[in-house]
């Protein structure tokens, strides 16, 4: 008797056992359920606010130029109203703001491209001096009317590497462009050239801005995201040049590092391996390589 009591207390402890684990369990899975819920509801309201601030942006950013060509072309419809000299500066704002709009339209279109897997490199040994000497050149212009000191400094016997010319140098100019629009007028920007082990290179370019917080810095380099609000916003552009900069680095088997602080400036660090550079990642922007 004795022993079946045993029994018997032992099948109910199971069972009881059983019950609490089968309970503890969906209660631990509707912990976990409710929680990624949660998240997913979350990261949705993000994705929705950034397109809500990216198609803002984009409004901006389109209309500004084509307010601009229709308003120069409108005056130069009447020639009488206007002198020689005066046309002349009419067809070049329209040409400035053809210009501009075309750059918004390549931006949109390469970062869509870069998300979707379908942007290809067309790689060739390259130096990267050269490439960096001709980003900078291009963009001595835009640093000359902020009266911006820009300084080219590279190591001696830098190693040729695979890349992509174009395209490393959209990356440069969309750093060196960064560097120009938050940094004040007088201010200063460097850019850096030495060779790493292993025969890649890396490129720092340390300007003397406005710098941004860590969070800013996780912001400005998602797609289509904008560091500062519409309404806040201080310069013009769509906020692709980060996002693209960093996935055309990925693309050639890189990365793009940035080291920022607020009111202390900002480096971009890129660097470049010598081998091979990738033709067409799943999706470079993200970092998720095939």
């Amino acid at each position: 008797m004795a022993v079946r009591g045993q029994h018997a207390r032992t099948r109910k402890a199971s069972g009881l056992l059983a019950r609490y684990s089968d309970t503890f369990g969906e209660m631990q899975l509707r912990k976990y359920t409710e929680r990624a819920i949660r998240a997913a509801r979350a990261e949705a309201e993000l994705n929705a606010r950034s397109k809500s601030a990216f198609l803002s942006t984009m409004s901006h950013e389109l209309r500004t130029p084509l307010n601009a060509i229709i308003g120069f072309s409108d005056l130069l419809r009447q020639p009488r109203a206007t002198s020689p000299g005066e046309a002349s500066d009419y067809a070049e704002h329209i040409a400035n703001a053809g210009r501009r709009l075309l750059n918004v339209v390549s931006d949109v279109l390469d970062m869509s491209r870069l998300e979707s897997g379908s942007l290809s490199l067309d790689p060739a040994p390259l130096s990267i001096g050269e490439v960096l000497e001709i980003a900078v050149e291009n963009a001595r212009p835009a640093f000359a009317a902020k009266q911006q000191s820009l300084d080219l400094r590279l190591e001696a016997d830098l190693p040729d590497i695979s890349g992509d010319s174009k395209r490393l140098r959209q990356l440069f100019a969309n750093l060196l462009s960064n560097a120009s629009k938050f940094t004040p007028p007088k201010g200063r920007i460097l850019v850096m050239a030495k060779a790493v082990k292993g025969g890649g290179v890396t490129i720092a370019i340390a300007d003397t801005g406005v710098g941004m917080t860590h969070e800013q810095i996780v912001l400005a380099l998602k797609p289509f995201a904008q560091v500062q609000g519409h309404l806040a916003r201080t310069q013009e552009g769509a906020g692709l040049g980060l996002p693209l900069a960093m996935g055309i680095a990925r693309l050639h088997g890189g990365s793009l590092y940035l080291d920022s602080q607020p009111d202390a400036g900002t480096t971009a660090v890129v660097t470049l391996p010598r081998g091979q550079a990738v033709s067409a990642p799943t999706s470079a922007a993200t970092g998720k390589v095939a």
